[in-house]
């Protein structure tokens, strides 16, 4: 039987997503200040994850744009090929882990246990609305290729 699909599929840029995420996480943070957690380190830290973060994201566009491939989330049909070496022979979708990462590094600048609770849910609803459609949108269009990819590379890591 086919999945139901969702109206919230493929409806929300994940970057866009990602900054409401970032902006719920500094909410979080200001109104729940009694769960900070202050730790010397937290700077540093937050630097080498953004540091991270952008590494796997330019990754991710660059073996896009070597491929003449589109970077639209919003339209994964449009793909002209499937991806699969650089960056993409470790993660199936870096630059969806760049915004996590990004936002794991916001949520230790801000020292908020609370706000760090939102990555997660940034993770599961990128997952099910947007990750789950491009998914059945690569299987459509690349078959048995997807399918060999799917097997051998994760989804985040």
């Amino acid at each position: 039987m086919a999945e139901k699909k969702s109206p919230l599929e493929r409806r929300i840029p994940p970057v866009a997503l990602g900054l409401l995420a970032a902006g719920s996480m500094w909410l979080l943070a200001r109104s729940t200040g009694a769960y900070s957690v202050a730790w010397p380190a937290r700077a540093a830290l937050a630097l080498g994850l953004v540091v991270a973060a952008m590494l796997v994201g330019v990754s991710g566009v660059r073996a896009f744009d070597r491929a003449r491939t589109t970077v639209n989330p919003l339209g994964p049909a449009e793909a002209t090929c499937l991806v699969t070496d650089g960056i993409y022979s470790r993660t199936r979708n870096p630059m969806y882990l760049a915004l996590a990462l990004a936002l794991v590094a916001w949520g230790c600048w801000l020292a908020s246990l609370p706000a760090l609770l939102v990555v997660p849910a940034f993770v599961a609803y990128l997952t099910r609305y947007q990750i789950l459609p491009e998914e059945r949108a690569l299987e459509a269009a690349f078959g048995e290729a997807f399918h060999a990819y799917r097997a051998r590379v994760g989804r985040w890591w």
